[in-house]
């Protein structure tokens, strides 16, 4: 079987835990978030850093168990300055740490934990069991029709210096595909009771067909500046899972804010 289809797979669980939704959905994705977080730091380490993963993997589990239908910038703040705090005194006792892994461990934390917990505060507003999906057909579209479309049109690179494969054409063609996805996936949902306009989901895909993109990349740039290709191996044919969710980090926050701040809901 092909690596990439049996990594797809693997991942099948992850659509069971979207329909089910409520607590289940958010404590597998702490479960995501940890392992990405794990990947992250593992990765890091080729550059010398060392950060102090354990006080990041703690500071996650905590905003998760008092994570509720908001973020709460206060809980993050709190936890962002009481993980400062005590591992400020950790280089004092062992001068094996230093600032920068006390930066990268925050990093971390915010990057990856809070990130992938914006899929579960989508989930829990009005029509999120709905909405949610929004978020990946974006980031899937995106990626699909990026890559045929730069496999058989590319000809100018996106950005070499990152990901030397990306081609203009294939950007264009994922912006196209996130754009299209989101709307025909719109006009489904609306026959079935979603009160919301289509211009809506033109405006998601428009901006997830961008963000998504720029996840997949940043993602890419930490990877090319720490010299490795995947986060890990986890995954058959797809990497880890930072490699297969880098871009649905970025189209959930989108999503998210999009939803919160310009629909109100």
């Amino acid at each position: 079987m092909n690596k990439r289809y049996l990594g797809a797979v693997l991942l099948s669980p992850m659509l069971i835990f979207l329909f089910i939704g409520g607590v289940y959905l958010k404590y597998f994705t702490l479960i995501l978030s940890l392992i990405g977080m794990h990947e992250f730091y593992t990765t890091v380490k080729q550059k010398n850093i060392n950060p102090l993963k354990y006080i990041g993997y703690m500071l996650c589990i905590i905003y998760y168990i008092l994570l509720s239908n908001t973020i709460k910038f206060d809980i993050i703040l709190l936890l962002i300055i009481a993980g400062v705090f005590i591992m400020l005194c950790i280089p004092i006792i062992n001068v094996k740490y230093n600032f920068i892994d006390l930066s990268i461990t925050i990093f971390g934390f915010l990057y990856i934990g809070v990130f992938f917990s914006f899929i579960v505060l989508i989930n829990q507003k009005s029509y999120g069991n709905y909405l949610i999906w929004l978020v990946f057909i974006s980031s899937w579209l995106c990626d699909t029709a990026a890559y045929y479309v730069g496999k058989y049109l590319g000809m100018n690179k996106l950005c070499p210096r990152v990901s030397p494969k990306k081609t203009i054409e294939g950007s264009i063609g994922g912006l196209f595909g996130s754009i299209i996805g989101c709307t025909l996936f719109g006009m489904i949902i609306t026959k079935l009771g979603v009160n919301i306009h289509y211009y809506n989901y033109i405006l998601i895909g428009i901006l997830c067909g961008i963000f998504s993109q720029f996840g997949d990349l940043s993602a890419s740039s930490i990877k090319r500046y720490v010299n490795v290709k995947d986060y890990s191996n986890l995954i058959p044919g797809h990497g880890g899972i930072l490699d297969r969710f880098d871009s649905i980090l970025f189209t959930s926050v989108v999503v998210y804010y999009y939803i919160t701040f310009v629909m109100g809901i």
